[in-house]
């Protein structure tokens, strides 16, 4: 019994014999794996009332470590995306009292942006419940194949990231 993949390699094979579909056993798996982990994970967030570029921002802040500050760049490079993006998306945190931003004093022209106390106890809770629906969403896979597994993607990503 196949997948949805399996279903689309054959199709391309019967259209295109001309074609090896072959990457798309792996390609198109990945790609939809993404979107439906991605789904998942997105309605945990909205549970919490986060979206899931806020949920970067603070938990990237919280990784950092005590105090939880980072530059606006810093946190706009690990995010990639533009300056304005991350003014926008930087005020919107702050409305809601998530982050503080202030000047940062090693440089006068930079600012650096703090988890508060409120943004730090919600994305505590946040990342609780969203590794207990990634540990879910990985439940049906054995322990040893999901170790196996992790190491062919680390492997893949480490190619492409170079």
């Amino acid at each position: 019994m196949g997948d949805t993949v399996d279903e689309i390699i054959q199709r391309w094979r019967r259209e295109r014999p001309d074609l090896d579909p072959a990457p798309l056993a792996v390609t198109a798996r990945i790609a939809r794996l993404a979107a439906l982990l991605e789904r998942r994970v997105d309605d945990t967030l909205a549970d919490h009332g986060l979206a899931s570029w806020e949920f970067e921002v603070l938990a990237s802040l919280r990784r950092s470590g005590s105090p939880f500050v980072l530059t606006v760049g810093r946190l706009q490079a690990a995010m990639m995306i533009s300056s304005g993006t991350m003014a926008h998306r930087l005020d919107r945190l702050e409305k809601r009292g998530l982050v503080a931003r202030a000047k940062d004093l090693a440089d006068r022209r930079g600012t650096q942006v703090q988890l508060t106390i409120e943004g730090r106890s919600l994305i505590d809770r946040v990342v609780e419940a969203r590794l207990d629906c990634e540990r879910e969403l990985l439940s049906g896979l054995p322990e040893e194949r999901r170790t196996h597994l992790v190491a062919l993607l680390r492997d893949l990503l480490t190619a492409l990231e170079r």
